[in-house]
């Protein structure tokens, strides 16, 4: 009974993951989607899109001996990027250019999100086919079982 609760806990861990990188995938795409914009709604300044980063945060679960057992991991906040500044370019034509002609851009950088799209992606599959192999695990054991 011990092992099948192993294989349970492994599949809920994958399944954990897996969800994880589906929010940081879907964040990627919002951050791709919004390269271009420089005006957020909310009136006043136009503020340009800033871009938003996933953090990530273990599933801990307490033992009986009080040590901590890591059982997954979970979206621990969607933040924005104040570290990165948001990029300035002179177009004077520009409908949110300021007086001095230069409009503030999001500060996102499409080769590093697509590059981080590929690692999420990556880490889904990887999720995923460890998934598969849990399955796969649980029907041999209903097999060996009968």
């Amino acid at each position: 009974m011990d092992s099948i609760k192993r294989l349970f806990s492994g599949f809920r861990a994958t399944a954990s993951g897996m969800s994880a990188e589906r929010v940081r995938m879907d964040v990627i795409a919002k951050n791709l989607s919004n390269a271009q914009t420089t005006r957020m709604p909310g009136g006043g300044d136009p503020q340009p899109y800033r871009r938003q980063v996933v953090h990530f945060a273990p599933i801990l679960h307490e033992l009986e001996d009080g040590r901590n057992e890591v059982r997954g991991v979970r979206v621990s906040e969607i933040s924005g990027d104040y570290k990165t500044p948001f990029d300035e370019i002179y177009d004077p034509s520009h409908p949110d250019a300021g007086p001095d002609g230069v409009v503030r851009m999001p500060n996102v950088n499409t080769m590093k999100e697509m590059a981080d799209l590929m690692t999420a992606v990556r880490a889904y599959e990887a999720n995923l086919k460890a998934q598969d192999t849990f399955v796969r695990m649980a029907e041999r054991a209903l097999r060996i079982a009968q």
